[in-house]
């Protein structure tokens, strides 16, 4: 869990982990230099399975989460922000899915909650592949779950935003498959003034990946791109929850 000035959020997103039915669990978080309450808060919650690591200096969430996969200690990686949450059964749900089915690398349907108010569910494909999630969207980062005895040491680019999708887009691109159990396990909290509600930076950015990240050339990146901006729109028009 990377932190940054999240006082407002980060006891409700601790205590969506240690509430779940899955207890086996180690949270570690990565503060990355906030100047607010954040880690009084963190430092006030005595449960052992917590670790909290502190940044010197502010790297932003790749550092953050990196940092937070070398200091872990189990098998499996599941990633949840400071601002978001888990339903109490997502772990318990989501290991069970991937032990039955002997999975390296699963995520889930969820739930954003919109500035609004209002919330909608967010499906989860049975499969994405390398190719498919080029065009798609739909791997949220707080649903993923990946067990490294099958897909391996991994890190996320040292880039400012879409770091979570080029990490899925280079695992995948090894030939594993993620597997999407569609059962809305998580919620996603979207602010109006956060750069993931600035669309416009987004558009650039998703850009920027295909091309510096993905290396393709002008006309594959045109291609994904299309069909990355209509799985948006289809993600975000989509009926209420």
């Amino acid at each position: 869990m990377p932190s940054y000035n999240s006082a407002k959020t980060v006891e409700h997103a601790i205590q969506s982990v240690l509430t779940q039915t899955y207890q086996d669990l180690e949270l570690v978080i990565i503060d990355d230099c906030s100047n607010d309450e954040t880690c009084r808060i963190v430092e006030k919650i005595t449960d052992t399975r917590i670790r909290l690591i502190r940044l010197s200096q502010n790297g932003g969430s790749a550092v953050a989460r990196n940092t937070g996969m070398e200091a872990a200690t189990g098998r499996y990686i599941a990633f949840l922000d400071s601002d978001d949450s888990w339903y109490p059964e997502k772990l318990a749900r989501q290991h069970a899915f991937m032990t039955t089915n002997k999975i390296g690398f699963s995520f889930t349907a969820y739930y954003r909650n919109e500035p609004n108010g209002k919330k909608r569910l967010v499906p989860a494909p049975a499969e994405m592949t390398y190719k498919k999630l080029l065009r798609n969207t739909i791997i949220g980062c707080l649903t993923v779950m990946i067990d490294r005895t099958i897909v391996g040491h991994f890190t996320m680019p040292n880039i400012r935003t879409r770091q979570d999708t080029a990490t899925w887009l280079a695992i995948l691109k090894t030939g594993i498959h993620a597997y999407g159990l569609n059962e809305g396990l998580a919620y996603y909290q979207v602010e109006a003034n956060t750069l993931s509600a600035n669309k416009t930076k987004m558009l650039q950015q998703t850009w920027k990946m295909y091309r510096e990240q993905e290396k393709l050339n002008y006309i594959h990146t045109l291609y994904n791109f299309t069909g990355y901006v209509y799985q948006a729109i289809k993600k975000r028009v989509g009926g209420y929850a």
